[in-house]
């Protein structure tokens, strides 16, 4: 059975920590909520996002030989999502969340990169070939998967560039490589819509989405430039990250269902509404029925 959605790289580790306001005022001692260890990074949040949607969802990438490798491999297994892992002698990505009352966070992110790491060929380009979509996470190591996913068609590829400046070369790959480009407005500025335009003309890219957090979102496309509304949240913010994979994993369900655009935004919107409610990064992605009974 060939898979919905392949996704590739992008698995963690999230320290999440509660603190009383960001920026956090220098102090020796703050005392804080319970620290809690949960499944973090972009990939986990696609991938768990689109599982929960309903969709074939295959996950792969490096994880360590650590307690944190193992936590991630205990947590996809024990939600029936198929994956494959290969080992990352220097461990498991992982990150420090600072969330404030209203939600806002802040992320130290140790990516655990090491120059020449790939990922074996043998975990993803059957599935990516038979998939119906495949997503790829901006870890290092994922960009050497594009040249085996060049016959694909654009359209069924993508990426979420996350708060990419329109400059740092880490992400160019990405942008270009793909037919579907996500990324936030967080470090563009006025230079939001030149940023769009130049990854439109500049590589394979058929839809830019931008998102905006509670201002919604820009798509750039053949239609032209297009704002959107966010949608209501279903309750009080707890927690706004995974905000953006949840969007991510929304869109795609629209358009793996074949639904117009400006529907795939509102299941995205949707998505991600949800997500600032709810605590943890990836822990209660929204259901299928959730996502229908709202939308």
């Amino acid at each position: 059975m060939s898979h919905d959605v392949v996704v590739i790289g992008g698995t963690g580790v999230d320290t999440t920590v509660y603190v009383p306001g960001l920026p956090l005022p220098y102090a020796d001692t703050y005392a804080v909520p319970p620290v809690v260890d949960r499944i973090g990074n972009t990939g986990s949040g696609v991938a768990l996002g689109c599982h929960a949607l309903g969709l074939r969802v295959r996950l792969v990438d490096l994880v360590g030989d650590d307690p944190q490798g193992r936590f991630i491999r205990t947590y996809f297994a024990d939600r029936g999502i198929e994956a494959g892992w290969a080992p990352a002698p220097q461990g498991t990505r992982r990150s420090v969340l600072l969330v404030g009352p209203d939600g806002r966070r802040t992320s130290l992110f140790d990516p655990r990169a090491e120059p020449g790491e790939r990922l074996p060929r043998e975990l993803y380009l059957d599935a990516a070939r038979r998939a119906r979509h495949v997503h790829v996470s901006i870890t290092d190591f994922s960009r050497h998967a594009y040249p085996d996913l060049a016959d694909r068609d654009a359209a069924g590829i993508s990426t979420d560039l996350h708060d990419w400046d329109g400059e740092n070369d880490h992400h160019r790959d990405f942008a270009r490589s793909s037919g579907l480009v996500f990324l936030s407005e967080t470090a563009l500025g006025a230079r939001r819509d030149a940023v769009m335009r130049g990854i439109l003309e500049a590589g394979r890219a058929e839809t830019v989405v931008c998102t905006a957090g509670a201002a919604g979102c820009h798509v750039l496309d053949s239609s032209g430039l297009r704002h959107f509304p966010a949608a209501p949240l279903p309750g009080p913010v707890a927690d706004s990250n995974g905000a953006g994979d949840a969007f991510v994993s929304g869109f795609l369900y629209g358009r793996l269902r074949g639904r117009p655009v400006e529907e795939c935004v509102r299941f995205g919107a949707v998505a991600g509404a949800h997500a600032c409610t709810v605590q943890g990064t990836h822990e209660d992605p929204i259901t299928e029925k959730t996502l229908l009974d709202r939308v």
